[in-house]
Formats: C-alpha cells, structure tokens, sequence
C-alpha cells in the first residue's frame, strides 16, 4: 500500500444502497484514460456509525472483487464531523478527499477533485455557485433555501465560495495543524477552512452539479440546523475573539476617558461656582 497518494473518505449511515454504485463509480472515474489520477494511487475509506445493515458485507464483498476499498465501524462514537475526522486520521495519503456516500457528490469529479490538490493548493472544495452550474431541479427549494442562507452567514469566515460544501479535500499536513476541532459541527469544511488557518490563495475550487440522493434518508434536522449555528458562534468567537477582546477593552478605556474629563468638567465648574460666593 506505499503508491497510495489518495484517501477518499465517505462517512456513512444506513447508506448499504449506495454504496456499491459509489465505490464502482469511483474507480470507473479513476480508471478512464483521461483520468489525472490512477486508480492503484487511490483508498477509499468508508466511516461507518454501526449501521448494522449490511454495509460490512458490501464493503467486504468489493474488496474481494479487488476494489482499494475497506471500512472502519465505529460503536462509541456517532456524528459526521466526527467520522470524517476519523476517516482523515485513519488515511494512508497526502491527499485526503471527503464526499457522501448518498451519491449527491457524484463519483465521477473524484479524479479532478483528487488532482487538484498541490504542496500550494492545500484545500480542495467542490462548488455548487460557480458559474454555469445547476442544482438537481429535484432538490426540494427549502433545501435551496437553507444551504443559501447557511452560507451568507459564513462568508465573514472564509473566502471560500461554498464553505457548506460536504464535497472537499484538504492535505494532510494541512489537516495536522488543525486545533480543537469541532467534532459534533454539522459542518467539517468550514471548521478546517477556519481552524488550519486556510488562505484563499491555496484553496482550488472544482464546480460540480449537486445531484439527489439515490438511496436512503436526508440527514438535515432541525436539531442538526442548531448545531451549525452553534458551530458558528463558537467559530466567529475563535476567529475573532482577539479583535472582539480589543474592542471591549478599548471601549473601557474610552469610557474610563469620558468620565475623567467629565469629572474634571464638573469640578471646575463647582471651583467657579464656589469662587463667586
């Protein structure tokens, strides 16, 4: 397993359905003669949350039939931040990409995605708002609607023009700098983008087509929309704590200021006072 360069990670709950479609279209991707990227240089890491409904067989059965593929099964831990952490950990390569296993990232921008990837170009995010791309008409508005406003209220943390992106790669050694990250976040990209410091000089935009799931249930709850905006406050506070801290203390000061020269006012007014009697 040394030519291994590529680790792709699909975190996955319930997902058995997909995941053969996923695997196969992967290194169907990979293995066309214009691929930049080859399939013997490529893992594909599935982090699953104890399904228990067959996707260890699946998993099990693509290997044998001689698919780079293998899966880890967590039983204490729970969460998708959390598995792609896992899954990035566990990974043999440089190149670290994550997508969903419910088909809505589709397998075949894998290799471009892959390859974009570069010792300059440390974060890799597949777009939905680039130029001439189109969401899947089948993708119910409200969804639309949530992902739009979830990103405006990102932009004062990142350039990045599709921070809510699950579709992404990072480096490792940029992945290794990372501190206290978020594991119950509903967003990873976001956290990483944030918390290993990422310059909007060194991330690679690749636009894709988001498509609809294939098998399986959405995971979007409103209990998850909660989280992503504690995700956000806890975000803004360690992005800008150190300017939030200088403005408090700068308006103490001036406070401080304002009733000195107050006070000052005040009693030579009273000594002008005192002087006329």
């Amino acid at each position: 397993m040394s030519g291994i360069h590529y680790s792709v990670i699909v975190p996955a709950f319930r997902e058995n359905g997909n995941l053969r479609p996923l695997v196969t279209r992967i290194f169907g991707a990979l293995s066309q003669v214009n691929s930049p990227v080859s399939p013997h240089e490529v893992e594909v890491i599935v982090v699953d949350d104890n399904s228990r409904d067959g996707s260890v067989e699946t998993v099990e059965q693509l290997s044998i039939e001689g698919y780079n593929v293998r899966i880890i099964v967590r039983t204490t831990e729970r969460g998708l931040s959390s598995a792609v952490v896992r899954g990035f950990r566990e990974a043999r390569g440089d190149n670290m990409l994550c997508m969903d296993a419910d088909l809505q990232h589709p397998p075949e921008y894998v290799p471009s995605m892959l390859a974009s990837m570069s010792p300059t170009k440390q974060f890799a995010l597949g777009t939905r708002y680039a130029q001439g791309v189109e969401i899947d008409e089948g993708w119910p508005l409200y969804r639309r609607v949530i992902s739009s406003g979830a990103r405006m209220l990102a932009l004062p943390l990142t350039s990045a023009s599709d921070p809510m992106s699950g579709f992404f790669g990072i480096r490792k050694e940029a992945f290794l700098k990372a501190r206290n990250l978020n594991s119950d976040g509903f967003k990873i990209a976001l956290d990483l983008l944030v918390k290993c410091n990422i310059p909007g000089g060194a991330i690679s935009e690749v636009p894709f087509s988001f498509g609809v799931r294939s098998e399986g249930e959405s995971k979007l709850t409103g209990k998850v929309m909660l989280r992503y905006l504690e995700q956000l406050a806890e975000l803004y506070w360690y992005r800008f704590s150190g300017l939030i801290v200088f403005l408090g203390i700068l308006l103490i000061v001036l406070f401080i200021l304002m009733a000195k020269a107050l006070l000052t006012s005040v009693g030579g007014l009273d000594s002008k006072a005192q002087s006329k009697f």
